[in-house]
C-alpha cells in the first residue's frame, strides 16, 4: 500500500511547535506534582489541580469533536450523545465536567493530558489546508475548522497559566529553568564582554 505524504504547511509547522509548549509543560508540571496535591485547589469554588488538567484535556477533545474530529479517544469522551445541537454539546459538557470530578489519579490525570494532546497533534499533522478552511460553527458562530485548532491552543496556554499559578500557590516550583532570569543572566553575561 502507498503511503500519501501530505505536504506540511508553514502555519502546520508553527502551529505544532506552538502546541508542543503546553503539551511538554503541563505534562511535566502534572509529573512534579505530588499525586496526594492533586486535589488541592486555592478556594472551594475553583478546580483543583486534577480538575484543571482534566479540564484542558477534555476540552481538547471536545474541540476536536466540534471540528468533525472522530478518532477513537475523541469518541470515547465525546461519542453517544444524543439531540439537536445545542442539546448535544450539553451532553458533551456534562461528560467532560463529570470527567473532571472522576479522573482525580495522578497516573489517570497525566493519561488522559497526554492522550488528549496526542490526538490533537496526530489530528492537525493530517488536516489540510483545505480541510482547515471548511466552514464550521463555534459558540453560535460561522467560522473554519482552523479556529478550533487557534482555540485548542489558547485554551490549552490560558489553562496552563492557572496550573503554573496552582503549583507556585502549593509552594512547588515549575520544572522547568525561569525564562525570565534565563534572559536576565544572558543580558549580564553579555554586558560583562
Amino acid at each position: 500500500m502507498e503511503t500519501v505524504q501530505l505536504e506540511v504547511s508553514r502555519f502546520h509547522r508553527e502551529y505544532l511547535r506552538e502546541l508542543s509548549i503546553p503539551h511538554t509543560q503541563l505534562l511535566a508540571l502534572a509529573d512534579a506534582v505530588p499525586g496526594e496535591a492533586y486535589g488541592w485547589r486555592p478556594a472551594a469554588d475553583a478546580r483543583s489541580f486534577s480538575e484543571a488538567l482534566v479540564h484542558i484535556a477534555a476540552g481538547n477533545l471536545m474541540l476536536l469533536y466540534r471540528s468533525g474530529v472522530h478518532t477513537a479517544d475523541v469518541m470515547d469522551l465525546c461519542g453517544s450523545v444524543e439531540g439537536e445541537r445545542v442539546a448535544q454539546w450539553l451532553a458533551v459538557v456534562h461528560k467532560c465536567l463529570l470527567l473532571e470530578r472522576t479522573v482525580t489519579e495522578k497516573p489517570a490525570v497525566i493519561e488522559l493530558l497526554r492522550r488528549s494532546f496526542e490526538t490533537v497533534r496526530q489530528s492537525f499533522a493530517a488536516v489540510s489546508e483545505e480541510e482547515l478552511g471548511a466552514a464550521r460553527e463555534l459558540f453560535g458562530e460561522a467560522t473554519t475548522t482552523r479556529r478550533f485548532y487557534l482555540r485548542i491552543l489558547a485554551h490549552s496556554d490560558e489553562h496552563m497559566g492557572q496550573a503554573i499559578a496552582y503549583v507556585r500557590f502549593m509552594g512547588l516550583k515549575v520544572p522547568w529553568p525561569d525564562p525570565v532570569k534565563e534572559m536576565e543572566r544572558a543580558v549580564a553575561a553579555a554586558a560583562s564582554v
